[in-house]
C-alpha cells in the first residue's frame, strides 16, 4: 500500500518512500548525501566532505568514509556521473596515477573494508602485493568467510576423504561443484588455509 504522506521535497508530490522522501529523492541522498543532488554532479554533501575533509586530512588514524560504501565495505562517490572509489582517487591526488591499470589501492592500515580513506594509509601496490597485505593483516577471506564459496569447511574435508574412493566427477555432481574444483581441493590449490591436502 502506497503511502498517503509526500515527500518532504518543494514541489515534488511523490509518496513518502524513506527519511520523509519519495525514492528518487532518497536514493539521491544515499548516494550523493543530498537529496537535491543529480548523480554525478559536483556538488552534495559526499562530495563535499571528499573534497573539505578527506583530502585536507593529514592525521595518522584512520579516516572512515561516512556514505556510500560497497558491498565490501569501501569507500564511493558520485564523480562525472560515475561512482568512483574514494580510495583510489585519495591515492591518485596524493600519489599520482597507478603505475599501470591493474595497480590497486592499498592500505597500510588494513581497514579499507572498514571504510579507511586516510591519504596516508594509501599506495599503490600490485594485485599480488595487495593480496599479501590482506593475508598481513589477517583480512582476507578465506573458506567459508568467502561469501562467493559454495563449500563448506565440512564439505572440503568430505572431498578430501573420498579421494581415492570417488571420481573427480562423481565428488563434483554430489556437492554440485565442478570437476576443476575437486581437482584444485585434491591437489592442494585451494582452501590451502586447511592444510588437508595429501591427507
Amino acid at each position: 500500500m502506497a503511502s498517503s504522506r509526500l515527500c518532504s521535497i518543494d514541489g515534488c508530490g511523490k509518496s513518502v518512500f524513506a527519511r520523509e522522501w519519495c525514492s528518487k529523492h532518497y536514493n539521491r541522498w544515499r548516494l550523493n548525501g543530498d537529496p537535491l543532488v543529480v548523480k554525478g554532479t559536483a556538488y552534495g554533501e559526499a562530495v563535499r566532505f571528499f573534497r573539505e575533509v578527506v583530502l585536507a586530512y593529514t592525521g595518522d588514524d584512520c579516516l572512515i568514509w561516512p556514505y556510500k560504501r560497497s558491498s565490501a565495505g569501501y569507500g564511493g562517490v558520485a564523480v562525472r556521473r560515475k561512482t568512483q572509489s574514494v580510495n583510489r582517487l585519495v591515492c591518485e591526488h596524493f600519489n599520482g596515477p597507478p603505475p599501470t591499470p591493474t595497480h590497486q589501492a592499498a592500505h597500510s592500515c588494513g581497514r579499507g573494508h572498514d571504510g579507511c580513506c586516510s591519504q596516508k594509509h594509501l599506495r599503490w601496490a600490485t594485485p599480488v602485493e595487495n593480496s599479501d597485505d590482506q593475508i598481513a593483516h589477517g583480512t582476507r577471506m578465506y573458506g567459508e568467510k568467502n561469501g562467493f564459496s559454495r563449500l563448506t569447511e565440512v564439505d572440503v574435508r568430505s572431498i578430501i576423504s573420498l579421494r581415492g574412493h570417488k571420481s573427480q566427477r562423481a565428488i563434483a555432481a554430489m556437492f554440485g561443484i565442478s570437476q576443476m574444483s575437486v581437482f584444485r581441493i585434491h591437489h592442494g590449490l585451494a582452501w590451502v588455509h586447511l592444510g588437508l591436502a595429501g591427507r
